[in-house]
């Protein structure tokens, strides 16, 4: 039986109910292109109403039963959707990987402003503040690191079956689902942990990876894009070499529609490996 999971935003539209106030969208849709909508006052966007829609969404479900998980993007969403969620059973997951909402999301932007309930405020559908970006905690830090890259085909294979205390594969991220040829270079980032590998992992675990960018400046940076808004400093550097090995990264994401990984272990003896992450740059 096929696991049910909704993605969900439910946010003011650039839209006016007949009172002129503010109206407010709840948007579900699932992976195979099924799509609920509704929309109330600024006055009744609470838990409750819904509540009461999610019911109503599942009974035009094909007949299925209310989806286990809620998949939110957006954290001005976060709170109503969980606490509707607890009231039904339902398990809400934040991240930033809702590609079908989001697309669903830029198609009405532009529908908006052809109704006559058209407000005409500035507007950015699936756009979410980033937050400034902090040091990681200084005891997490391992040994040392390195920019690294992995063929595509190598990838899977090479951490698929190893034992690993952490480790992030989504299915819809392998590079043959993305169309990306086995000999593919992946880039990523290595960080030898030594006694602090297991630690670090969890920490990392905690903070939901989702991309690793390298940010030019003085000093030059990686940062490290986590939950729904966070941003970590993970280093600074300013070697040439270094850079240029961070250039190359940059490249390489790119040519691999933003695929790469982050690997922790506790030493090079590739022996044994602590976290393995597959991310992707999501803009």
């Amino acid at each position: 039986m096929q696991t049910i999971c909704w993605q969900a935003d439910f946010y003011r539209r650039p839209l006016r109910d007949d009172q002129g106030k503010s109206l407010w969208e709840l948007l579900l849709c699932d992976a195979q292109g099924w799509q609920y909508q509704a929309s109330c006052s600024q006055s009744e966007a609470n838990s409750n109403w819904l509540t009461a829609q999610i019911q109503q969404a599942a009974q035009e479900y094909l007949g299925k039963d209310l989806p286990i998980a809620l998949e939110v993007f957006r954290p001005q969403s976060l709170s109503l959707l969980t606490a509707a969620g607890h009231i039904l059973g339902i398990k809400v997951i934040p991240t930033r990987r809702t590609p079908q909402l989001k697309s669903w999301l830029q198609e009405l932007a532009i529908a908006y402003p052809r109704l006559p309930n058209y407000s005409g405020e500035p507007y950015q559908p699936v756009t979410v503040e980033q937050l400034p970006p902090v040091p990681m905690p200084e005891n997490l830090w391992g040994d040392r690191w390195r920019f690294a890259s992995l063929r595509a085909g190598d990838l899977v294979r090479e951490f698929s079956d190893r034992s690993l205390r952490v480790r992030v594969l989504p299915e819809d991220l392998l590079p043959l689902k993305l169309g990306l040829a086995s000999s593919v270079a992946i880039p990523g980032i290595i960080i030898e942990g030594g006694k602090q590998s297991l630690r670090l992992a969890r920490w990392l675990e905690s903070t939901q990876p989702v991309s690793l960018n390298y940010l030019p400046g003085q000093p030059h940076g990686l940062i490290l894009q986590a939950g729904l808004s966070d941003r970590w400093v993970i280093v600074t550097f300013e070697d040439a070499e270094v850079i240029q090995a961070a250039q190359t990264f940059a490249v390489r994401r790119q040519l691999a529609k933003g695929l790469h990984f982050l690997l922790i272990q506790p030493d090079d003896s590739g022996m044994t490996y602590t976290g393995f992450w597959l991310l992707q740059d999501f803009g």
